[in-house]
């Protein structure tokens, strides 16, 4: 495990609320996640932890308390606050400075692995030449120079995977949020994506936060949050 006490805070959340209507999902959740860390957030289904990566991802924004105190959430992401953004500041932030790896790898099927990758760096406006260079050396860092013309459905599971890991890092982000990453995948392209993220945190440094209901690669983490009812109850 890695040893991050003396590591930067890559991320600070504090006070951070949100409901549905009458349904309360995060009670007031407090957290920092240091740099270069891996952090495995688990629960209970409904036990809020999707809704705090997308929030603590910048996909969604909580909510002020509803109690007397009337307690502001705060949000700081490498130093920058991203609740004062306003909706293009922090698409530009998002694009630029956080990858995401989903369970459903959300590639677009009329596009090839190549493609697919370059997307997040052509709406970041690089160019196309450079682009296509990262995105080559990034699939063949990951096995897949042979597949970069071959489109979703022509590759397994695990492949589709890696392309989408390809494409979480192709703007080089500071954190990667993976949200069930593995959880549509058999045991051992499982476990070589989780052998994956450990390897690009010591060869490039970036910043996991992982929901999972996998309990080998939530104890393989640097820290294990569980949540219980809306809560972190502990950190491990």
């Amino acid at each position: 495990m890695l040893l991050c006490e003396n590591r930067i805070n890559m991320i600070e959340a504090k006070k951070i609320y949100k409901y549905y209507d009458q349904l309360q999902v995060l009670k007031g959740v407090d957290l920092h996640i240091k740099k270069g860390e891996i952090v495995s957030i688990v629960g209970s289904s409904g036990a809020g932890k999707t809704t705090l990566l997308q929030i603590l991802g910048t996909l969604d924004k909580p909510n002020s308390s509803k109690s007397a105190e009337d307690q502001v959430s705060e949000l700081i992401i490498n130093g920058q606050n991203v609740l004062s953004m306003n909706d293009k500041e922090l698409s530009k932030f998002r694009n630029l400075n956080l990858g995401f790896i989903f369970q459903f790898h959300q590639l677009l099927p009329e596009f090839t692995a190549l493609e697919n990758v370059c997307i997040p760096a052509f709406i970041a406006n690089k160019s196309k030449q450079e682009t296509e260079i990262e995105a080559k050396k990034l699939l063949d860092y990951l096995g897949l120079s042979q597949r970069i013309n071959h489109k979703p459905n022509e590759l397994s599971g695990g492949e589709q995977q890696r392309v989408a890991v390809a494409r979480a890092l192709i703007n080089k982000p500071s954190i990667i949020f993976a949200d069930e990453p593995s959880g549509n995948l058999d045991t051992a392209s499982a476990e070589n994506l989780h052998q994956l993220f450990f390897k690009l945190r010591d060869e490039f440094g970036q910043t996991f936060v992982i929901v999972t209901h996998n309990e080998e690669l939530a104890n393989m983490a640097d820290r294990k949050l569980v949540m219980v009812d809306g809560q972190i109850s502990n950190h491990l």
